[in-house]
């Protein structure tokens, strides 16, 4: 697999053409000192893949350096059935091995599962379908949907419910199970996340969602019906105690922006924030205008809303200034997200003091308007006071969007250029 994470944006998300003779989906199965239950559930998953999958499919054996006979089994299931091949790690770790057969594969669809087969297997059509489509860049189990039928100890439950609560109230995630093993991903995507994850362990699988939830990319839930295992060998103090420091690593990295996200936040040509490589829509400054136009015209009728509100209880000048003020920290917000394309919280302080000084540009466009309309009329109509102030906030407006693409928001706009360029 190409590992090279310096080049573009991603290929827009196509359905994917079989190529005769290679298969469109590889399933790994991570095993240690697994030689009783391996056979059987091999045989098993390729017995229901041959029966329900309508494409060309491998199933890869990754053996986390066991010590009994596993790797002999393995290599058994290799030689015995028909689209079964197996490879031998020699250092542990699920992570470990899902990385080193995902970056050796040319499958296009890449999956795994645990080798209990928790996971009821007519979930597994289900999960990898959006893949093949198109439509979403990686899969997820959750056994924590209304509709799963799940049964575990309570112990396994509260351990799972409370680890996803963590996860979503320290970083964010959306993504409802995080540790289901019974996850997928396109491998063009596995190409540009796998270099920036670190575990090698069971929190492989939070890292890798994580900044793939971070990146903007597209994640498919699917609710399975899940049975546990009871002589499963996971650890759950260790595993716990692991997790928590990848939380707190993956936390801290993207907290101080030290993970190179930028380079998958407009991966694909169909993402309607990548109005680039959509035929017919405005690019660059054109596209620039668009959002800007569409954001000022929002900005302005919550401006006008707030003016008359305030105006109930205070001067034209006060009431002016107040409401101006409001809109314009909400369509600096606004521009810098969704116009400019800035994303995360770095020099956003500095961005809306820069914004507040183009407030005050505003202001004192709207505000000489008022000042030099009381001038010519003692009493002038709350009509006429609209009219006025919609004329200088146009004025402002065109102002305001010159000094935010030439001063407040400079570099994304060398970064468009380049890119309407290509």
């Amino acid at each position: 697999m190409r590992t090279d994470t310096s080049s573009g944006a991603l290929p827009a998300r196509a359905h994917l053409a079989p190529v005769p003779g290679e298969p469109v989906l590889d399933v790994v199965i991570p095993v240690f000192n697994e030689e009783t239950d391996l056979g059987p559930c091999v045989r098993r998953l390729h017995d229901h893949l041959t029966r329900t999958f309508p494409y060309p499919f491998r199933i890869t054996i990754a053996d986390n350096a066991s010590t009994d006979r596993t790797p002999e089994v393995a290599a058994a299931l290799a030689a015995d059935v028909e689209g079964v091949r197996s490879t031998r790690l020699e250092e542990k770790g699920r992570g470990r091995a899902l990385r080193t057969v995902w970056s050796r594969s040319e499958a296009p669809v890449l999956a795994y599962m645990d080798v209990d087969l928790s996971t009821d297997l007519n979930a597994l059509l289900p999960l990898v379908a959006p893949l093949i489509s198109g439509h979403s860049d990686l899969a997820i189990g959750t056994r924590l949907a209304r509709s799963s039928r799940v049964v575990r100890g309570a112990k396994r439950e509260f351990v799972s419910r409370a680890y996803n609560l963590l996860l979503r109230s320290s970083l964010a995630a959306r993504f409802s199970d995080a540790q289901c093993g019974f996850k997928a991903i396109r491998r063009e995507v596995a190409e540009r996340l796998l270099p920036l994850v670190e575990d090698t362990g069971w929190f492989f699988d939070t890292e890798l969602l994580v900044l793939a939830e971070r990146a903007g990319l597209r994640i498919h839930e699917v609710p399975v019906d899940w049975v546990d295992d009871p002589d499963s060998t996971v650890h759950i103090v260790s595993t716990a105690t692991e997790d928590l420091k990848g939380m707190w690593r993956v936390g801290r990295a993207l907290a101080v922006g030290a993970l190179p996200l930028d380079r998958l936040a407009r991966p694909f040509g169909d993402d309607p924030r990548d109005r680039s490589a959509l035929p017919g829509v405005p690019r660059g400054l054109a596209r620039q205008l668009l959002g800007f136009c569409v954001i000022g015209v929002l900005s302005t009728l919550a401006y006008l809303a707030l003016y008359s509100l305030f105006r109930l209880g205070a001067g034209p000048q006060l009431a002016n200034a107040g409401a101006l003020l409001v809109s314009a920290v909400a369509n600096t917000a606004a521009n810098r997200r969704l116009t400019f394309g800035v994303r995360g919280r770095d020099r956003a302080v500095r961005h809306q003091a820069q914004g507040l000084v183009v407030f005050g540009v505003g202001l004192a466009l709207t505000s000489g308007s008022l000042a030099a309309l009381g001038a010519a009329t003692s009493a002038p109509s709350h009509s006429t006071e609209l009219a006025v102030l919609i004329t200088a906030n146009l004025a402002a407006t065109v102002l305001r969007f010159l000094l935010f693409r030439a001063w407040v928001f400079p570099e994304r706009r060398a970064t468009l250029s380049k890119d309407d360029t290509r």
